[in-house]
């Protein structure tokens, strides 16, 4: 197994960030097998979806939905909300497993490879590919 660990600049506002040429990049020296990306933070997440055409902004918009930033949460350390961030990965997983033909991504048309944090307590993520031939 192929393994590396990229860093990824989030900032400090819930973001969705396409690291899918990042992806690319790792997998394009190999044939055929599994890219498997790994998100090690407890309150960050892998999403493959559209970007671009507003489906990123619609995600941030579900999650806030779905796990508002209030002081609703019983986890309260970092900043106010900051509970839902560590909710985040039991919807959105910090994992992704994907195939590669040919040392090409196999994504549909409009899917990309999309990091997903909510947390502004941390400005940077470290994101692992790992590759398994196949």
């Amino acid at each position: 197994m192929r393994t590396e660990v990229i860093t990824v600049r989030t900032g400090g506002s819930p973001v969705v960030r396409d690291i899918t040429s990042e992806a690319a990049d790792f997998a394009k020296s190999e044939a055929d097998g599994l890219l498997h990306v790994f998100v090690p933070h407890a309150t960050a997440g892998l999403a493959i979806i559209e970007t671009g055409a507003g489906s990123d902004d619609d995600l941030l918009a579900a999650i806030d939905e779905l796990l508002p930033a209030a002081d609703k949460w019983r986890h309260r350390h970092g900043s106010r909300g900051h509970g839902r961030d560590h909710v985040l990965p039991a919807w959105i997983p910090p994992y992704a497993t994907l195939p590669v033909i040919d040392g090409r991504i196999a994504l549909g048309t409009w899917q990309s490879i999309c990091l997903v944090d909510t947390n502004g307590d941390n400005p940077t993520r470290q994101v692992r590919f790992s590759f398994i031939n196949g």
